[in-house]
């Protein structure tokens, strides 16, 4: 796009021509109208033009322009469309137009006004959805707070993400389940793979609580439980390189329910990383070979997290007290039985009337995941407006 044309995006948003999206009129939606966010855009314009023209551009400037590319296109297919409706506005200014003429040039300017809403809502989804990756993560589930209630529920929650990662077609690879002696679980954890896993899946972590009369308590009493879930990254085999030499692998029966093969055979793994003192298991699989790789890509994970968590120490703490962290300290969501309705605590969620449906692990689960996704991406871009408009002096954006 050249200068003057953007320099003609001036009247990208006047107020006349400004369309309400219905489609994003939730507190995910982002005010196209503020003087800020039209600024905003603009310089994303100068600076999508001045990275076109760069013909040596460094990794981060090609990523940048990557990311800005899809927003620049919807504008500019917004300064063509207003381009036409100018053009229709002068030619219904001259003189000698018969009726028929009149009425084209009405019928070519609503067409034109109607894809201008389209517009709207297309550049609202460029700015706001959620852009997924093709990772993985580890999701380990932990019960807190409520003994065997809390327990039961954890495996409840266990059992909706292999549910949910099935109906995302989802690779799953259980890594260990240590079960409770009514059925429950005290801890279990699973490496998920897939398109979206990365992002989708960190909505989870966090305090999951849970409020119902529990099957083992008599009297009708409600009960509150907690179950926290964690959900860490899954490394590549370059991220964390192990040696061989800084491993104690011990193996052992297997313990739990699984037959007399589990019981005879020694494919239970254990892995000591010398240098941190971590300690991983694995036991479920029948196979020793299987059990080992298991357990080697769980300690990858965590010695890759220990890793970030060192070096991001000092920003996660900045963040924390702007968007939150969503660590397993906070209680993101709460499951109320009594009221059949879950409730989302977190910036873009919102309240569920149909926990049973919910906790078949499926699209409710889906559309909640990518409101908060919106949430954060929306929060994130206020931040950056904001930023740019102290810089020029502008009246910033109100974030609520």
């Amino acid at each position: 796009m050249s200068l003057a044309r953007i320099l003609f995006s001036r009247r990208l948003f006047t107020a006349e021509n400004f369309y309400i999206l219905r489609k994003f009129s939730s507190q995910n939606a982002l005010n196209l109208s503020e003087p800020a966010v039209q600024a905003y855009l603009k310089q994303l314009m100068f600076e999508h033009e001045h990275l076109c023209l760069n013909m040596k551009r460094t990794y981060e400037e090609n990523r940048r322009l990557f990311q800005i590319k899809p927003i620049v296109n919807v504008l500019e297919q917004r300064v063509t469309l207003y381009d036409n409706i100018e053009t229709l506005k002068e030619l219904n200014k001259k003189p000698h137009h018969d009726d028929e003429m009149k009425k084209m040039i009405k019928e070519e300017a609503e067409i034109y006004l109607k894809r201008i809403t389209e517009i709207d809502i297309e550049l609202q989804s460029a700015l706001l959805e959620p852009q997924l990756s093709e990772g993985g993560v580890l999701l380990e589930v932990t019960a807190g707070a409520g003994g065997q209630e809390a327990m039961l529920f954890a495996r409840e929650l266990f059992d909706m993400y292999e549910l949910y990662a099935k109906y995302k077609n989802w690779q799953v690879c259980l890594v260990s389940l240590e079960k409770s002696d009514i059925g429950g679980i005290r801890k279990a954890s699973m490496f998920i793979d897939g398109v979206g896993v990365p992002e989708l899946m960190k909505m989870e972590a966090g305090v999951h609580r849970v409020q119902r009369i529990p099957a083992t308590e008599k009297g009708g009493r409600i009960h509150t439980s907690t179950v926290s879930v964690a959900v860490l990254p899954k490394p590549t085999d370059i991220e964390a390189n192990i040696s061989d030499r800084d491993l104690v692998i011990e193996t052992k029966r297997a313990s739990g329910a699984g037959g007399q093969h589990v019981n005879t055979t020694d494919s239970a793994v254990r892995i000591t990383h010398t240098p941190t003192g971590t300690v991983v298991e694995c036991q479920e699989g029948r196979s020793q070979i299987k059990n080992k790789e298991i357990a080697i890509q769980k300690l990858r994970t965590l010695l890759l997290v220990k890793q970030q968590e060192e070096q991001q120490s000092k920003i996660n703490s900045e963040r924390k007290s702007q968007v939150g962290s969503s660590n397993r300290n906070e209680k993101i969501r709460t499951y109320n039985y009594p009221q059949d309705r879950v409730t989302e605590h977190r910036d873009g969620g919102g309240t569920v009337h149909n926990l049973k449906g919910f906790m078949e692990g499926d699209s409710q689960l889906e559309e909640l995941q990518h409101s908060l996704l919106r949430a954060q991406k929306r929060q994130i871009l206020l931040e950056e407006i904001n930023r740019f408009a102290k810089y020029t002096n502008m009246k910033t954006v109100d974030n609520n």
